[in-house]
């Protein structure tokens, strides 16, 4: 996919526990966080890679869905 290219594709994040972080970082030759969001458990984002977003960072216990499957964030206690 060309940088200036938006895909259609997006992810669905589900939180397992309050206050997982889930945070947009750039594209460029300088990745920055441009943007965060808190979920509390049971809440539901639904995200997608622009051409501003690169990268997608979850911090905290969540499951992502996408076309490739699930992936489920489990953190170290």
């Amino acid at each position: 996919m060309d940088i200036g290219q938006v895909s259609n594709d997006y992810i669905c994040i589900l939180a397992k526990e309050d206050g997982v972080s889930i945070i947009g970082l750039t594209r460029g030759r300088d990745t920055k966080f441009h943007h965060t969001e808190k979920l509390d458990n049971g809440e539901v984002l639904v995200a997608q890679f622009t051409e501003n977003t690169s990268a997608i960072k979850i911090r905290g216990r969540a499951v992502v869905y996408t076309k490739h499957g699930e992936i489920i964030s489990k953190p170290e206690k």
